[in-house]
This record gives structure tokens, sequence and C-alpha cells, in this order.
């Protein structure tokens, strides 16, 4: 393989990596430009872990060439907000403590952030369906989904 430096938007960011063309995005992500928000799960993108967004769309970055990702704007967890001001899904999720080993949150909350950009108040359905490909091993199905609902407006605390 020949490395050649192609050029990446990533967070609003412009860098300049040196890889292969055929390099999975996740690996520039992660090993490169030290974002570990997207992970490393199944390698296939089967299993959302390594959710960013492209374009505003949800993608799989552990199956996408960096080729393939030049002039598009690449967002990660880590460009969506700050430890000191959430993004209001990171927030929702905050709020519904929707995590326990927390492995599979930058999916969810990359493709909800997604879903929203798409349709800013879906049903309970639509979430489940857009979500329905992001696999969490340890059940916090309930409490995502709360989040997501909370985060597209359809919950609010008592007395609001």
């Amino acid at each position: 393989m020949t490395q050649t430096t192609i050029r990446l938007n990533v967070n609003g960011r412009t860098y300049d990596v040196r890889a292969d063309a055929d390099t999975p995005l996740l690996y520039i992500l992660r090993n490169d430009l030290a974002l570990n928000g997207p992970k490393y799960g199944c390698g296939l993108g089967e299993c959302g872990t390594c959710t960013v967004l492209i374009d505003n769309l949800a993608a799989r970055s552990c199956v996408i060439p960096i080729s393939g990702c030049t002039g598009r704007a690449i967002v990660t967890l880590e460009g969506l907000g700050t430890r000191e001001k959430p993004d209001p899904v990171q927030q929702a999720f905050i709020e519904e403590q929707a995590a326990q080993c927390g492995y599979c949150l930058n999916g969810m909350i990359m493709t909800t952030k997604a879903l929203l950009a798409l349709s800013p108040h879906p049903t309970e359905a639509e979430a489940a369906e857009a979500l329905k490909y992001n696999l969490c091993r340890c059940g916090a199905h309930v409490e995502i989904m709360r989040a997501v609902m909370r985060a597209a407006g359809h919950l609010v605390e008592a007395g609001d």
C-alpha cells in the first residue's frame, strides 16, 4: 500500500493525515487525532460503537475509508459539546442516566443526533427504528429511549 496525504474536516478543524487511502476513518480518529469517542466494536459496521456524523448523517467509521471522507464534515462525540456545556442530546443522556458500561453510548448519542437533525420530534417507534442497529449489551435500552425522547422534547421534568 502507498501512503498519501488526505485532508479531513473533523469537528470543524482541518487535518492533513498521511495514511493508506483505504484506512478506516475510525483508525485515524482514534490513533492519529486522539478522538476516542468513537469506539472499536465489531469492525464490521454492525454494532454502532464507532458511529460518527458525516455531513450530518450517522456513519460507521470502522468501515468507511478515509479516501471517501475528503471534503465532508465529520463530527465525533467530542465535537458535540463540552463537559461544561453538553450538547442537548448529551444532556438528555446524562439526565436519564442512560448508561451502564457506556461502551454503546457514542453510537447511541451520534445516531440520536442524526435522527433529530432529520426529524426533530420523532415518535418512540421512529426512534427505536433509528437505533435498532446500535447494540447495547448491558440492557440500558429503557433509559436510552427515555434519553432520546427527552432530547426530542417529549419528556419534561415534573413541574415544568
